[in-house]
C-alpha cells in the first residue's frame, strides 16, 4: 500500500498545479476525498486488511498523505480566490486616458419633425400655440362649429363617445371655439395634437392621427390672406417650386371653403401612380370662418372676419419622407426612425 500511496501522491502533484478554477479544484478534491469514490477514504477502509507488523507504518504514511494534500488544496483555493479578487479590481479600474464612450442618441419621429417645423413657421408669423384638450364636449367639437344635429360626423360610427356629452375630439377645430371664448380679437392660434375617428386601419387611415389647426381673427381678413398664408407654409414645408391650387369644397364651420392640393412631391406634377396620374395631391382643407361660429362665441361677424385651416401631420410626414404606409409611423421600428 505504501507504493500505492506514493503513486497517488505523484498523481496529486501533477493535478494540483493545473487546477486553475473553483470547478477544477473541486474535481481534484472529489478525486481524493469524495465519500463514494475518493481514494483516501478507500485506503483508510483497506487499512484494516494490512498485516499487523506493517499497519503502523502504512497508517502514519496515509495520515501524512491526507494532511498534506488537505493543506495544499486549501492553499491552492486561497491562491485562486486572491487571483480572482485582483482580476475583479482590474476590471473595475477606470482608465481616464481612454476615449469616452459615445452615448446612443435617440431620433426624432417623422411626426415630431413635421410638428416642430409647423410650429416654427407659425411662430415666425406671430401665432400662439394651444394644443387644446383631447377629451371634449359636443359643444366645442360640433355644436359651436355649426354642425347640424343630423350631421353624419356626429354619428357613433364616426366618433368615439365617452359619455352622453363627452367624446374624443375628431379634429383640433375645438381650439377655435375655446380660444375665441377666452381671448377677444385679434387672435392668431395654431393647435397641433392627436385626434380620433372611427376609421379602419388602412395604408392611409388610422383611428388616431395628428392634425394641425390654424386660425386668425381680425378686422379686414379676406380669402387672399388665407391663400398667401397657405402658399407660404406649403413652400416652407416642401420646396419653393411646389405648386398650390384651391378647389371649392364645404365644411360646416367655414364659408366659403376650399380643399388645397399641391403638385405631387414624387413626380413634380408630371403624373404618377401615387397621385393617380393627376399630378396633384390633397393635403388640407380651409375656408373663411362661418358667421354662425362667430355668433356662437359672441364675436360680431360684421366687424371681425377670419380664416381657418386644418391639415393632417401624418399625411404631410408621409409625403415629405416618402412613407407609403401610415402604419409605419406607429410601429416605432428603429430601422425606420434611424433614417431621420
Amino acid at each position: 500500500m505504501l507504493d500505492e500511496i506514493a503513486a497517488l501522491s505523484a498523481e496529486f502533484d501533477q493535478a494540483l498545479p493545473s487546477a486553475d478554477s473553483v470547478a477544477s479544484i473541486e474535481a481534484v478534491r472529489l478525486r481524493f476525498f469524495g465519500r463514494k469514490d475518493g481514494v483516501i477514504p478507500a485506503l483508510f477502509t483497506r487499512l484494516k486488511t494490512v498485516p499487523a507488523e506493517s499497519k503502523r507504518d502504512v497508517g502514519d504514511a496515509l495520515n501524512r498523505f491526507r494532511n498534506d494534500i488537505e493543506a495544499r488544496l486549501k492553499a491552492r483555493s486561497t491562491e485562486l480566490a486572491e487571483e480572482e479578487r485582483k482580476r475583479s479590481e482590474l476590471r473595475n479600474v477606470i482608465d481616464v486616458t481612454l476615449p469616452g464612450r459615445v452615448p446612443v442618441l435617440g431620433h426624432l419621429h417623422p411626426i415630431s419633425i413635421v410638428r416642430r417645423q409647423l410650429e416654427e413657421i407659425f411662430r415666425e408669423m406671430g401665432y400662439s400655440m394651444d394644443p387644446g384638450p383631447e377629451l371634449e364636449s359636443d359643444w366645442y367639437n360640433f355644436e359651436a362649429l355649426n354642425f347640424t344635429p343630423s350631421h353624419p360626423a356626429r354619428d357613433t360610427q364616426d366618433t368615439f363617445y365617452v359619455g352622453d356629452d363627452l367624446l374624443l375630439r375628431t379634429h383640433t377645430s375645438n381650439v377655435q371655439i375655446r380660444s375665441m371664448e377666452k381671448v377677444r380679437p385679434p387672435i392668431k392660434v395654431l393647435s397641433v395634437g392627436r385626434v380620433y375617428r372611427r376609421d379602419e386601419i388602412t395604408l392611409r387611415r388610422s383611428p388616431m392621427f395628428h392634425q394641425a389647426e390654424g386660425f386668425i381673427v381680425d378686422e379686414g381678413i379676406h380669402f387672399g390672406h388665407l391663400k398667401g398664408t397657405l402658399e407660404h407654409v406649403v413652400r416652407r414645408l416642401f420646396s419653393e417650386g411646389t405648386k398650390v391650387r384651391f378647389r371649392p369644397s364645404f365644411f360646416p364651420f367655414t364659408e366659403p371653403s376650399a380643399e388645397v392640393d399641391i403638385s405631387c412631391v414624387f413626380c413634380g406634377g408630371e403624373g404618377c401612380g401615387t397621385c393617380s396620374r393627376t399630378g396633384w395631391m390633397e393635403i388640407l382643407g380651409c375656408g373663411m370662418i362661418h358667421p354662425n361660429v362667430f355668433r356662437n362665441v359672441k364675436i360680431d361677424p360684421e366687424r371681425w372676419s377670419g380664416f381657418a385651416f386644418g391639415m393632417g401631420i401624418d399625411r404631410i410626414a408621409m409625403l415629405k419622407f416618402g412613407i407609403p404606409n401610415i402604419r409605419t409611423l406607429f410601429e416605432n421600428d428603429l430601422r425606420v426612425l434611424r433614417q431621420f
